[in-house]
């Protein structure tokens, strides 16, 4: 697979992560075996950058990942996360004491002493951005992370928080039905060489060869609170995205690598962290890099598919309330 670098002085990766959420079974139920394949697939691949969060399963994707780790010696770029929490009255906690209390908890369910990238999930309007990135830069000193992230944040703070210690990354979500982050996210990374970080890059498994069927989701499928897969909104997205499916079937492409590929051209900078729960569907977009698009190919798409074109919102209003707005 293609290297790209994290940040202007961070490790080299492959150009496509992994995002590790769905092991949690967020998106569906799972096992850990079943993880274990999934990630077999995607080292062999070439993915060497996995990225996961302490809320996602309240750690359980972190213990796949340790258990998958303590196997075998992998040579692999680890990111976690910090700041979400499951408290309706303080949904977000940015303080250095939380901050440091985490870090040792997700460094003990990887089983590692060390990860190279420790995001702030969502940022804390409470607590000064110069407190909580003054504690990772405490981490960093300590060896205990790489270098640290930021996710789902406005440039202005992307800006104020490179004044400060220069992050290796930012995180947000980012595919052809999620543009926003093209409002100034993208252009701030480009100019400070700060590796952009696509997550949910297929749309939460809508730009796949079959659609997510709502009726099988899970009670606690993130999915079913999202706006876009509401009863009102889905039929309309399905019936546009068909379009760009049709194009993927004429190249000869798989949907999610045509999707994939999109999200790749769009930035030199760029690493996407896909998620999946199996090695089958991981295999359907673990080539996209392969996939070349021409001037006349992105063209094309933006025409079936043009910015803007999906109904109802990425998220809940629950959720939405923790991210950062700049538009």
């Amino acid at each position: 697979m293609k290297q790209r670098r994290l940040g202007a002085n961070g490790p080299m990766v492959g150009a496509i992560g992994l995002g590790c959420m769905s092991f949690a079974g967020v998106f569906g139920e799972t096992d850990e075996a079943t993880s274990h394949a999934c990630l077999d697939c995607a080292y062999e691949m070439g993915i060497t950058f996995l990225d996961t969060a302490n809320i996602y399963g309240m750690g359980r994707s972190e213990t796949v990942l340790g258990s998958w780790l303590k196997k075998a010696r992998r040579d692999v770029v680890l990111a976690t996360k910090v700041g979400i929490q499951r408290d309706a009255k303080e949904p977000v906690n940015n303080r250095p004491d939380h901050i440091r209390a985490e870090i040792e908890g997700s460094l003990k369910r990887l089983g590692v002493d060390h990860v190279a990238l420790y995001y702030l999930h969502r940022r804390d309007p409470a607590v000064p951005l110069s407190e909580a990135v003054g504690v990772m830069q405490d981490l960093i000193r300590e060896g205990k992370i790489g270098g640290y992230g930021l996710s789902e944040v406005a440039p202005s703070t992307v800006r104020e928080a490179h004044a400060i210690l220069p992050p290796l990354a930012v995180q947000s979500e980012y595919s052809l039905w999620s543009r926003l982050p093209e409002l100034g996210v993208i252009q701030s990374c480009e100019e400070l060489d700060i590796t952009f970080v696509p997550f949910s890059p297929l749309a939460r498994g809508v730009f796949g060869e079959n659609y997510p069927d709502t009726t099988l989701m899970a009670e606690g499928d993130l999915r079913r609170d999202i706006p876009r897969f509401s009863t009102e909104n889905y039929p309309k997205n399905k019936e546009l995205i068909d379009r760009f499916k049709e194009l993927a079937r004429a190249k000869s492409v798989p949907v999610s690598a045509l999707a994939m590929a999109w999200v790749l051209r769009r930035g030199t900078g760029f690493v996407p962290i896909p998620g999946t729960r199996t090695a089958a569907h991981l295999m359907e977009w673990a080539r996209a890099d392969e996939v070349v698009l021409s001037d006349a190919d992105m063209a094309q798409i933006e025409a079936v598919l043009p910015v803007g074109f999906a109904c109802g919102d990425r998220y809940s209003y629950n959720h939405m309330r923790t991210i950062e707005r700049y538009c």
